[in-house]
């Protein structure tokens, strides 16, 4: 017996897009390949453009060489003004130098006129100053300026010797030339002068001696030996003598 043939499926019928629905299917494809070129767009002018962005190798020497001029002229204007700030420091210190040499010109100057002007005052044989400077704890270095004018164009000539008075382990004590030399019959320090002259020695102080006045002592090689005294103190500030009694 034959069976009767199967009967035939029938194929799925395919519903045509609606209008809508195209317009709609469109539009996304549309969007899609808008989306997707934007997109690689972007990405062009993010990688695309980077190299070009970049500088040239010419471009980097060029900058280069602009900074360091840059810092060239840097260093030099740096240079310039240190070297303007130490000639002006220099120059500040040459003038005030030369203002001291002035004031000690015109110093000198009153000091000449005084002795060897026409209307200076005529003096004999005086010290007319005594500094005295330490050397060390117990030395002392003595400057006595001496002066005339009575006798122009005369030579003074003789000795200068000092001593000086103190008190020692709670006495009085004058110390003679000897003494203050530690010598025995020590000479005086010798002068030789026709207007003024500065004869300078040395002292030595014992150990624990309070000096308060020094005298000065001038023996000439003719005419009597005069002497002046001096306050210890007014000597280490450079004080003109006190006149000889």
């Amino acid at each position: 017996m034959i069976d009767p043939p199967a009967p035939a499926q029938a194929k799925p019928q395919i519903q045509p897009l609606t209008p809508l629905a195209r317009g709609t299917l469109y539009t996304t494809v549309a969007l899609l390949l808008l989306a997707l070129c934007f997109g690689g767009w972007g990405l062009w002018k993010v990688f695309g453009n980077a190299d070009a962005d970049q500088p040239t190798p010419a471009q980097l020497q060029a900058q280069q060489r602009k900074i360091d001029q840059l810092e060239q002229r840097a260093a030099t204007l740096a240079r310039s003004d240190q070297i303007s700030r130490d000639a002006n420091g220099d120059l500040q210190s040459t003038l005030a130098e030369r203002d001291e040499e002035i004031a000690g010109l015109r110093a000198d100057v009153a000091f000449y006129e005084r002795f060897v002007g026409a209307t200076a005052q005529r003096r004999g044989l005086t010290v007319h100053e005594l500094q005295l400077q330490p050397s060390s704890d117990l030395t002392w270095h003595f400057v006595a300026t001496l002066t005339q004018n009575l006798n122009r164009g005369a030579v003074n000539a003789g000795r200068l010797q000092v001593s000086v008075e103190g008190t020692h382990a709670g006495k009085l004590q004058r110390l003679a030339w000897a003494d203050l030399r530690q010598q025995p019959n020590a000479p005086g320090v010798e002068y030789s002068f026709k207007y003024f002259q500065q004869v300078e020695g040395d002292l030595m102080l014992p150990a624990d001696f309070k000096p308060s006045r020094v005298a000065v002592r001038l023996v000439p090689q003719s005419g009597s030996p005069l002497e002046q005294s001096f306050s210890w103190a007014d000597s280490l500030a450079g004080a003109p003598a006190a006149p000889a009694p």
